[in-house]
């Protein structure tokens, strides 16, 4: 397989050092490369998709991927692609996204292959035991401060300011390569086209300390900024980022996520995402083209990138949740389904107590009197878990009431309300 090609073929390359040697090193080893991920929270998130399955892809190729967990860097802060500086968290703190990262990142690569298997490393194992003379005297003297002042992810800060403390974060970076260089054989290392600036400078840290020749050869690889065709931001919805841990986006809403890409996105994004063959793809986008309204290309997206991330009984969990939603089937949902499908519609938490639909939906707030209330009944506006019901004197009953806990108002066509029982 050639990695390289396929990559060009899915627009995945934004620049590499030396086109014709890296594939030809390629070509001829299998190859150690890495790409660091800073705990900068307890979960990736979408945007950290791509560089995780670029790992993937040349492991597929028979590759050795290592998956690079920043619990020193994160102690820093990158200032690379920031208007701002970030916020520094405390050690505990750093430590406990550090492992949940590494959990996240084993559902993507294989960790189990004897050939080429994935390895986690956490660069807080060698920069937490450096000391600063040592770091000065040794690595610090490589890097002028002209060189480093011209590097894009310094020259965007100079204007609103770059503290010494991420001024110093490429140095710690080139100092991952060099380590992974000498202990692991390390000579790739991949990342956003934001970082191109801080591999670069790993490769020439390791050009000046390490003995010239063959030996010491090492490669950079970028890939592209991820854009919209909207001109929003890739990654976010209305209720902020789309993360891989499911407790803060459920399977639902990330299955949702890539179903509601835009037509002009979706050929593109299967590209990036996914392992379909360019056979495949190309006969999907003729899908797009000739038959929009079926959506085919929109949900082997969400399909491929549900089942990536949460597994199949999650997937089927997503795709039961869609079709009772638009069938307004809501009596087969679970509890759980309820919970993921209806996350952000107005919810009331009542006592569990019989009650006439009229004053259930004021106490909800969903009418704001008895008399609308009983007008939306009568205009057959008010529906109880996807039936309407037209009855004045209904009482909730336990099959109104799912899992004994939910119970789901529409008022007119699109206005949805939860209402969570508590005890009686």
């Amino acid at each position: 397989m050639d990695i390289i090609k396929d990559l060009e073929a899915r627009g995945l390359v934004q620049q590499f050092t030396d086109e014709e040697g890296l594939k030809k090193h390629l070509n001829t080893n299998i190859v150690t490369l890495y790409c660091g991920f800073d705990p900068t929270a307890d979960s990736l998130h979408i945007g950290h998709l791509v560089p995780a399955l670029m790992l993937k892809r040349f492991q597929l190729a028979g590759h050795r991927p290592i998956a690079l967990i920043g619990g020193g860097t994160g102690m820093i802060g990158d200032p690379s692609g920031r208007s701002d500086e970030r916020q520094l968290n405390d050690e505990a703190t750093v430590d406990h996204f550090s492992q949940q990262i590494k959990k996240q990142l084993a559902q993507i690569l294989d960790f189990d292959k004897d050939k080429n298997g994935a390895v986690a490393r956490n660069n807080k194992e060698w920069l937490g035991t450096l000391t600063l003379i040592e770091f000065l005297r040794d690595t610090g003297k490589h890097f002028g401060v002209n060189y480093m002042l011209a590097k894009d992810s310094v020259q965007s800060r100079l204007e609103n300011g770059i503290s010494f403390t991420e001024f110093t974060y490429m140095i710690l970076q080139s100092y991952d390569f060099m380590n992974l260089f000498d202990k692991e054989n390390c000579t790739l290392q991949i990342g956003g086209s934001d970082q191109w600036g801080n591999i670069t400078a790993g490769m020439e840290l390791i050009r000046r300390t390490r003995k010239e020749g063959e030996e010491a050869k090492v490669f950079g690889l970028t890939v592209p900024l991820i854009t919209k065709a909207d001109g929003t931001k890739f990654g976010k919805t209305a209720g902020g980022a789309v993360w891989l841990d499911k407790d803060k986006t459920s399977p639902y809403e990330f299955y949702q996520f890539w179903i509601n890409t835009d037509d002009r996105d979706v050929i593109k994004f299967i590209k990036y995402f996914t392992f379909l063959d360019m056979e495949e793809i190309a006969v999907l986008e003729q899908s797009v083209l000739e038959a929009p309204e079926k959506r085919l290309a929109h949900i082997r997206l969400a399909e491929e990138l549900t089942v990536l991330v949460h597994g199949e009984e999650a997937l089927a969990q997503a795709q039961h949740i869609t079709a009772a939603l638009f069938s307004g089937d809501i009596k087969s949902l679970t509890g759980d389904e309820i919970k993921q499908g209806f996350k952000d519609v107005p919810t009331s938490v009542l006592k569990r107590d019989e009650q006439t639909l009229v004053n259930l939906l004021v106490d909800a707030e969903i009418a704001k009197s008895k008399r609308q209330a009983r007008e939306d009944i009568q205009n057959g506006a008010i529906y109880v878990n996807g039936e309407r019901n037209q009855a004045l004197d209904h009482v909730l009953l336990d099959d109104d009431i799912i899992d004994g806990k939910y119970t789901i108002i529409r008022r007119g066509k699109k206005k949805y309300f939860m209402i969570q029982f508590t005890g009686a």
